[in-house]
């Protein structure tokens, strides 16, 4: 696999590192393939569950790379193409059974925002900036920022965001629901240590807690779109009925009524 991210697995967490610092972690063509074959490896494997996507250097993602688009891929096809090899990585994180956090420190822009949104719980730094920019260079947003964006905020803050030259700041992107938490360090380089290491402590609470169940409720909100409100909830009662038959919630569920007898008595 390209250096270009960098996969590692260990006691059921895979953390994919975007590791492109000196370009910001902005995708070409290498770090595009490396993302789709990673991301495909992750979500795959039996033993992952859970997921943590943080970066190298001093930015999370700062979206495509212009500077390589202008110099090496001649034409709006070649966008295209790399844009779907990006969106393949997307989709096997968004539709896995496999909950996923984003420690996403200093800047996320243009695709960079559709790569934290491809997250389900994501951690920033206090310094963090966090915005579209697409239309500064003359382009659309890309990478499911359209798509996955006013599921998150809402369609008037997307189009706010899309629609002017504007990078929230960590307690914005808070306050607006883009982001979970904000957490700051002394300063940039320690606040982005902060940020992996509480990225990693929610991945680990989900490894140390009914795995599974945190992946399938994922999978539940996730795919909602796909179902009228009857079909969700036929989808509901069959995966209650489904984890309610796993040794995992047996176990749970009987502890849980032998804690509440002794209380109780």
């Amino acid at each position: 696999m390209s250096d270009a991210i960098l996969l590692s697995v260990d006691e059921g967490l895979a953390r994919l590192t975007l590791n492109r610092p000196a370009r910001l972690n902005a995708f070409n063509a290498d770090l595009a393939h490396a993302w789709r074959d990673a991301t495909a490896e992750a979500t795959s494997r039996a033993e992952v569950k859970a997921i943590l996507i943080d970066a190298s250097g001093p930015a999370f993602c700062a979206g495509g790379d212009v500077i390589d688009m202008a110099t090496t891929m001649g034409s709006g096809a070649e966008i295209t193409a790399l844009a779907e090899v990006i969106n393949t990585g997307i989709r096997s994180l968004t539709e896995s059974s496999v909950p996923v956090v984003a420690a996403a420190h200093g800047t996320t822009a243009g695709g960079g925002l559709g790569i934290l949104l491809s997250s389900d719980y994501a951690v920033v730094g206090s310094r963090s900036r966090l915005g579209s920019l697409y239309a500064n260079i003359g382009l659309t947003p890309d990478l499911s920022v359209s798509a996955q964006l006013s599921r998150a905020i809402g369609q008037r803050r997307a189009l706010q965001l899309v629609l002017q030259d504007r990078l929230l700041s960590a307690q914005e992107a808070q306050d607006w629901g883009l982001v979970a938490e904000a957490v700051a360090g002394e300063d940039a380089a320690s606040e982005a240590a902060l940020v992996r290491a509480r990225g990693e402590e929610i991945a680990r609470f989900w490894l140390a807690g009914a795995a599974d169940a945190y992946g399938q409720a994922k999978r539940l909100v996730r795919s909602q779109p796909e179902r009228t409100f009857a079909e969700q909830l036929s989808e509901e009662a069959r995966s209650i009925g489904a984890a309610m038959q796993t040794a995992d919630a047996q176990a749970r569920i009987t502890a849980f009524a032998a804690a509440s007898a002794k209380k109780s008595g």
